[in-house]
């Protein structure tokens, strides 16, 4: 019997349709466009305006996107799972909701959080239960309304992030394409450098939580940008090592879309060229969980059957890895 690897045989995904720019950014804090641009490479941000809509929406309508393109029928979904770090409430699962309001009506949802590298840890979640042969089609939604917990007052956080949402089909591949190797991390040392204080089990909401503004992300910069520099780039280079590959064997760099100087730092330790990297951060800026699956949305035309990608992220916790997947199907 032939092994049985996890393949991504379909992607989709999702923005809304307001941009926030850099120049309207100007208008609300002490901030410009050069600054923003030479620090991050971020030039606009998506932003899901209406504030009866969360991060279900997005991943909804990036789903749907999926199983339109794919003539995929949703009943045939055995799993799926919601990488996100702004779920829509406490307590009730959004992956159970979205499963239910896509039509996924035989599968189990279940939750999947891990800051910035949500996705990145669904993909090897997804993998093992496809490999298992037990599931044959696994759904992987990657979505964040970033702006619901953004204070936009704050400078250091409102101009890195936006509102997206992406998702991504795995099934049975006996043809050697798929996912083929991760190297996945987490050092709680980073607990203290980007979080949010209050709302959960240590500090719940209070009048006080909410007048002091610690509902919000808080990001230590430098501390952040230190760690995440040196650890993708560290982890990309030891998944092409155990896997003999050089920067020749690798089509495709798909990076957490975190900031640009950390996407060129990484791509340089791996020895790849620019045409080599997936890079969307200047329309999205960082949509945490939604940054990997939007970047194979937009680069999906250009991705060949046998293409070697690696996927590298970095997020809060702190969380990190790579994983080394073979692309199973041609442009459609």
């Amino acid at each position: 019997m032939s092994k049985i690897s996890a393949a991504i045989t379909a992607v989709g995904g999702y923005v809304p349709d307001y941009v926030l720019t850099n120049q309207i950014l100007e208008t609300m804090v002490d901030t410009n466009d050069e600054w923003i641009t030479t620090r991050t490479g971020i030039k606009e941000r998506r932003i899901l305006k209406d504030q009866d809509k969360g991060t279900s929406y997005l991943a909804i309508q990036a789903a749907k996107d999926l199983l339109a393109k794919s003539n995929t029928n949703p009943e045939d979904i055995d799993m799926v799972i919601m990488a996100t770090a702004t779920p829509d409430m406490p307590v009730a699962a959004t992956g159970v909701y979205v499963a239910t309001e896509i039509g996924a009506v035989n599968a189990f949802s279940f939750d999947l959080v891990a800051a910035c590298s949500s996705f990145l840890f669904g993909m090897s979640t997804a993998a093992k239960y496809i490999e298992s042969g037990r599931y044959k089609k696994v759904l992987l939604l990657g979505a964040d309304k970033m702006s619901s917990i953004i204070d936009y007052e704050d400078r250091a956080t409102c101009i890195i992030f936006g509102d997206g949402g992406g998702a991504v089909l795995f099934e049975p591949n006996t043809e050697g394409y798929g996912v083929q190797d991760e190297y996945l991390r987490t050092d709680g040392i980073g607990r203290q450098s980007l979080k949010i204080d209050a709302g959960g089990s240590l500090m719940p909401a209070t009048a006080e939580t909410v007048a002091n503004k610690q509902h919000y992300v808080f990001q230590d910069g430098k501390t952040v940008f230190k760690f995440a520099v040196s650890n993708m780039a560290d982890v990309s280079e030891k998944i092409m090592a155990r896997n003999d590959l050089s920067g020749d064997d690798v089509n495709w760099l798909v990076p957490h879309q975190a900031n640009m100087r950390i996407i060129d730092a990484t791509a340089k330790r791996m020895n790849l060229p620019q045409e080599k990297v997936m890079k969307n951060i200047h329309k999205y800026g960082n949509t945490t969980s939604a940054t990997l699956p939007l970047c194979l949305v937009d680069y999906e035309q250009q991705l060949k059957k046998g293409d070697n990608l690696v996927f590298a992220s970095f997020g809060g916790g702190f969380t990190w890895g790579a994983v080394y997947v073979t692309w199973a199907y041609d442009p459609k």
